[in-house]
């Protein structure tokens, strides 16, 4: 993506099953923090702001420490971490091999080497960042089935009516934000959940027989059936009880992703597949998805279940995780990726005139690579089939007929994007000259005036890296016409799930329609579409599709390519959209798409694109929810 936006956190969570001991004698004492640290660094893509981790020993004495937890905002917050970690574990061993693989002496002596592990990692979507913001959160009390360990990639639409409930419920809250409130909601019915079964038993045992059957008969599902009925957003929660029992529950409309996988030895999840294939060596089909509206339950003893939570919905897992946010190595988002770049042919052949001999192909690194490559693998299919039109039908010459076989679509790497490039700089005037420079392009290998460059991304959201770095520089080689091909739909409409795309503003979509609405008189709708906004309230319409309505996909894809087009380019300038009908195709099973056609599963999404119009009217440069 050469729009940079930050977006969709990862969790991972490891329970072993069997006791400390059986692993130090299998694996070594290392065992669960090396699982832990490959699940996280494969997901490092998921988070650059900060990282953290919590740790939960089971059983653990009275006197003894028995919760973990290390937060970083380093450079490298998930290796930070693990050094951190691997310090104490190396400070251990010197106290000799047979303390260091002596299970009782390592709980005593050594933080995170417990049988119960949690990390996160962290892409703010909006406030600022500090240590206080990564998670995982810790809710602390003197009984440990009070104590909760949480951290999610999630964004709630309604964290005001949540505080309210709070504040209801006779709770103080001492911030506003959805993590926090999520944490506390949570929270507060764990205290309750603790608090039946004392009450259930407290004529019959004593305070401490009480709370270890409290430890082991706490009913998670029923916890968050209380707790999660009134979110609305995307959202994968991952929770840590301080005796010893966890839970991973996900939206009923399954926007945000989480997986896992479980054998004798272990119960692990994370965000993505290719985390837990390449940390447990399993095979994919051994994998398998938290149910929308579920949650995933291990008990103490280790037992896990799925547990109904909310009635779930219509499925709408987020396609954005597939088009871009997810590692390209899982074989699904794979094959989704090809596709994605094989449906654009048609309309890329279109803008082309089909003159391939005189047009070179590329892709703007790296995340569009494999889209690219489907591409051109169905250029191939194209050529082919117009080959054997031309020698069936045609009747060539030996030297013609080798030329019709010999030919291939000629492919270049035109655009190098440099990684140690951050445009870090906050002035505008200075950020847009670094940008200019984040990416460079190989020289020489254009025909001046006379070949067609197409360059796939795989989504256009401003437009800014466009117009400030990659026209520019594609321009000074000379092309005659540069194709510009999204793999994404057209971006219109803010996300509140997860993604930072909250400000309507932002989209160089939404200010193609805003031109073209005033370049034809239509502007009076954009009054009518704000006083709709005002009037809608809590009603799930969202209004300002309204206003796209008004123009056909090409009229805007084409006002988009005026306003990207750099001052002073000589090249013509085309700029090519996926369909949503197309992207449905790719990635079937993932039909999440209201960034681009404004359809929001909650009616929390709803409010948020009203909201986030009236911002934009009224010049607010603030995020709608």
């Amino acid at each position: 993506m050469s729009d940079t936006i930050l977006h969709e956190c990862g969790i991972a969570l490891v329970r072993l099953r069997k006791p400390l001991s059986y692993y130090i004698e299998k694996y070594g004492p290392t065992y669960g923090m090396n699982k832990m640290y490959i699940l996280m660094e494969k997901q490092h893509n998921r988070g650059q702001d900060g990282a953290g981790i919590a740790n939960i020993k089971l059983d653990q004495e009275p006197g003894y420490r028995y919760i973990s937890r290390y937060r970083s905002m380093k450079s490298q917050p998930v290796a930070s971490l693990f050094r951190k970690i691997g310090k104490k574990y190396r400070k251990a061993q010197k106290a000799g091999k047979e303390k260091f693989r002596d299970e009782k002496w390592l709980k005593r002596n050594l933080a995170f080497s417990g049988e119960l592990w949690l990390g996160h990692l962290r892409y703010g979507t909006h406030g600022f960042n500090s240590i206080e913001n990564v998670h995982p959160f810790l809710r602390q009390n003197n009984w440990r089935s009070r104590n909760l360990v949480m951290a999610g990639n999630f964004n709630m639409t309604n964290v005001d009516e949540l505080f309210d409930i709070l504040v209801n419920l006779g709770q103080h809250p001492k911030e506003k934000v959805d993590t926090i409130t999520v944490m506390e909601k949570i929270g507060h019915f764990l205290d309750e959940e603790v608090q039946f079964q004392f009450e259930k038993y407290k004529d019959q045992f004593s305070n401490q027989e009480i709370s270890d059957i409290i430890e082991n008969e706490i009913d998670l599902a029923r916890i968050l059936k209380r707790a999660c009925k009134d979110f609305d957003g995307g959202y994968t929660m991952a929770g840590l009880i301080g005796s010893g029992s966890a839970f991973v529950v996900r939206d009923p409309h399954g926007i945000r992703p989480a997986y896992f996988y479980a054998d004798e030895e272990v119960v692990v999840v994370a965000s993505e597949k290719p985390a837990i294939k390449t940390a447990f060596n399993v095979e994919y089909n051994q994998i398998e998805e938290v149910k929308p509206g579920h949650a995933l339950v291990i008990d103490k003893s280790g037992d896990y279940m799925q547990h109904s939570i909310i009635q779930a919905g219509e499925k709408t897992s987020c396609s954005f995780e597939r088009i871009y946010f997810s590692r390209g190595n899982d074989p699904d988002i794979y094959r989704e990726r090809k596709m994605l770049g094989k449906l654009l042919v048609p309309q890329v052949l279109k803008a082309i005139q089909s003159d391939l001999k005189n047009t070179i192909f590329s892709y703007i690194p790296n995340t569009a690579e494999t889209a690219f490559y489907g591409m051109m693998a169905e250029i191939e299919n194209y050529l082919v089939r117009r080959q054997t039109e031309v020698i069936v039908e045609g009747k060539p010459s030996v030297d013609s007929l080798e030329d019709i076989l010999s030919f291939r679509p000629r492919i270049e790497k035109i655009v190098i994007k440099d990684a140690k490039l951050r445009t870090f700089i906050t002035d505008d005037d200075q950020r847009d000259d670094l940008v200019a420079h984040v990416y460079d392009t190989t020289y020489e290998v254009v025909k001046r005036d006379k070949d067609t460059l197409v360059v796939i991304d795989d989504s256009i959201v401003r437009g800014t890296t466009l117009e400030k770095s990659i026209l520019q520089l594609l321009d000074r080689l000379g092309p005659k016409r540069i194709v510009v091909v999204s793999s994404a739909p057209q971006i219109r409409f803010p996300d509140c799930y997860g993604i930072d795309m909250s400000r309507m503003g932002d989209f160089v979509a939404f200010r193609a329609m805003i031109q073209l609405l005033k370049e034809q008189g239509k502007d009076d709708l954009l009054g009518e579409v704000y006083e709709k906004c005002q009037r809608a309230g809590s009603e799930p319409i969202n209004h300002v599709k309204q206003l796209y309505d008004q123009f056909t996909y090409e009229e805007i894809s084409d006002k988009i390519a005026d306003i990207v087009r750099p001052e002073g380019m000589k090249a013509e300038l085309k700029v090519v959209f996926q369909t949503v009908e197309a992207l449905h195709k790719a990635i079937p099973n993932h039909s999440g798409d209201w960034y681009f056609t404004g359809n929001y599963p909650t009616p929390g999404g709803m409010r948020v694109a009203n909201q986030a119009y009236m911002n934009f009217m009224d010049g607010r440069l603030v995020r709608a929810y």
